[in-house]
């Protein structure tokens, strides 16, 4: 009796994770563009079957985000140091099918390979450092975070330390594309490495984020891109607490309950 009740509970909570994993996906993907719903993200990921009459590219693009959790999420639980390679290589795992190659006066950059960009790009009036800064600024970037990583940080400074990272590395921006989805993912990396709940940013708050991002690096002021992911982390924790009432209700009728 009790080990049926101990792998029930097993069950349940290899569920929660594998759907907690899924919204990550579903979500840092819907914000770069994608048209899957959370739940043909979840049919595709689950059973591999992609939803009809949506572009192929919206499939692969999420197929590739959860490879790419899933390797940030082992390599952080290994206690993997953070790198500029890893960096490079969560990229590369992001655009393993949807990237592009791009003929520069530098060479042939291929963005499925994690490469840094060798041109400058900007998002709308929003500029970013010049392609000849982004090694440096990133190899920099690694540094101070490896240092905090280094320090006795309280769970505030943890979750600060994953937020700041997140930005920074949006705010380089060293890849022709992906840098979003790569920035989330690094975010995640600093979370699992300390074990806390990984952060989503919801798609639906789209441009709230985009504006403190670009209300931080008018100000360099981190308190406003830290101000907005704390409120999606307080949202997401009180949906775990909602989700973990609703699983722990006493059953009615027959001894089942159903949640939608």
């Amino acid at each position: 009796m009790i080990e049926q009740y101990m792998l029930l509970h097993l069950e349940e909570v290899i569920d929660h994770e594998k759907f907690k994993l899924i919204s990550i996906d579903h979500h840092s993907t819907r914000i770069e563009g994608s048209t899957l719903t959370e739940i043909e993200t979840q049919v595709l990921i689950n059973e591999g079957r992609t939803p009809k009459g949506k572009p192929l590219d919206d499939s692969l693009m999420v197929k590739d985000h959860h490879a790419a959790l899933l390797f940030t999420l082992q390599a952080a639980r290994a206690g993997t140091q953070l790198s500029t390679a890893l960096i490079q290589q969560i990229n590369a795992l992001v655009m393993k099918s949807t990237g592009k190659v791009y003929n520069t006066v530098f060479g042939t950059i291929d963005s499925t390979t994690g490469a840094f960009r060798k041109g400058n790009v900007s998002a709308g009036s929003t500029y970013f450092p010049n392609y000849d800064k982004v090694q440096n600024l990133t190899e920099k970037l690694v540094e101070l975070i490896v240092n905090g990583m280094q320090q006795p940080l309280t769970t505030e400074d943890q979750l600060n330390l994953s937020f700041d990272v997140h930005y920074h590395l949006v705010a380089i921006h060293p890849f022709y594309d992906g840098n979003g989805r790569t920035s989330r993912l690094l975010m995640n990396f600093i979370q699992a490495w300390y074990d806390l709940p990984l952060a989503i940013v919801y798609s639906e708050n789209k441009a709230a984020y985009i504006e403190a991002i670009i209300q931080t690096k008018e100000t360099e002021e981190p308190e406003h891109f830290r101000d907005f992911m704390r409120g999606e982390y307080t949202a997401l924790l009180q949906e775990e607490i909602n989700k973990y009432q609703q699983m722990n209700k006493p059953s009615r009728g027959r001894g089942f309950s159903f949640l939608f």
